[in-house]
Parts: C-alpha cells; sequence; structure tokens
C-alpha cells in the first residue's frame, strides 16, 4: 500500500512539474487556456479532465470564411470507477495535438476538430474484470464546439474520446469517453 501511495505520490508531483513548464513556455505564446472536462466510459467510469490548452496561431487553407488550426493540448484526469473493486481512482497524463477546422470571424465561431496523442496512467487496472493491459495508452478523440466572446475567451465542446494501447500488450479492450469542455482563453 504504501508503494501506491508513494507512485500516485511521484505522479501528482511529475503533473505538477509538467504544468509548471507547460505555462512557463506558454507566457510567450500568442494564446494559451485552461480546460475543464467531465466524461463518462463503460464500466462506471467517471473522468474529470484538467486540461492547458496552446494555440500558436498556425492556420492554413482557407475555405469560404473557414480554416485549419493546430492546436496543442496537456491534460491531467482522474478516473473514478464504482465498479473499482481493484482501483477506484485512476490517474492519466497526456498531451495531444488537435486540429480544428473553425469558422474564421465572428463573435460565435463553431468548429470540428480531431487529435491523436499519448496517455499515461497511474494504473491500467480498473477491475479485477476489466484491465488495459498497460499504463502507455493512445488517446484518439473527434468533437464539435464552438469559440466565442468578444476576443473568443470563451469555448466549449462535446468529444469523443478512445484510449487504446494499440495492442502492445493483450488484452486490448481500450475505453470510450464522452466528454463536454469548458475552456477559458487568456
Amino acid at each position: 500500500m504504501k508503494k501506491k501511495n508513494a507512485r500516485l505520490g511521484w505522479a501528482l508531483r511529475g503533473a505538477f512539474v509538467l504544468a509548471l513548464l507547460t505555462f512557463s513556455g506558454l507566457a510567450s505564446a500568442d494564446q494559451f487556456g485552461i480546460q475543464v472536462a467531465g466524461g463518462m466510459a463503460d464500466h462506471h467510469v467517471n473522468k474529470l479532465d484538467l486540461g492547458v490548452t496552446w494555440d500558436p496561431g498556425l492556420t492554413w487553407w482557407e475555405i469560404g470564411g473557414w480554416h485549419f488550426a493546430l492546436i496543442g493540448e496537456a491534460h491531467v484526469s482522474w478516473w473514478h470507477s464504482s465498479e473499482g473493486d481493484v482501483h477506484q481512482n485512476t490517474g492519466e497524463f497526456g498531451i495531444t495535438p488537435v486540429i480544428r477546422f473553425i469558422k474564421s470571424a465572428g463573435w460565435f465561431r463553431p468548429f470540428v476538430e480531431a487529435g491523436a496523442g499519448v496517455r499515461v496512467l497511474t494504473s491500467p487496472t480498473i477491475s479485477n474484470s476489466y484491465t488495459l493491459s498497460s499504463a502507455f495508452q493512445f488517446a484518439d478523440m473527434a468533437g464539435v464546439g464552438a469559440q466565442f466572446g468578444d476576443r473568443q475567451q470563451y469555448e466549449a465542446g462535446f468529444r469523443f474520446q478512445h484510449l487504446s494501447n494499440a495492442s502492445i500488450k493483450e488484452p486490448n479492450p481500450g475505453i470510450n469517453f464522452t466528454q463536454l469542455y469548458l475552456q477559458y482563453n487568456f
């Protein structure tokens, strides 16, 4: 039990250092934001996610008042499973580059987005009958949302996210989350 608590403590310290480094690197960025998300998955798993986003202003291919943009995201998440007879709580840490197709102008700018990144879990075992087999996971997502406000400082969206280890280790059942998120851009 002490080893598990020590590992969780080191994981939390690592996440804190990663967040500090991310914030210091973002201080000179074009725009960054804080994102809060909540989601649900199979096996009675609920997820609370805190993200830091970075928009370096990389855009291309203007099409009829819409364009593509590249966004970077770093995430720290907490999973809770009421089915978790082994681990009721699991931590998730990761990064995801996101490609977004967004309206170019206006107070309200809808978008569609997709991304693929990597995640590390504090434990791949959710219950005696459900394991993701490895702590390392790939995370791909697709979603819709909108930026709004005078400075585009607000954002809200819906995402479908799939985590899987790409059969690096078997079994590889993966897990699917549906998430709602809110974001404030500085």
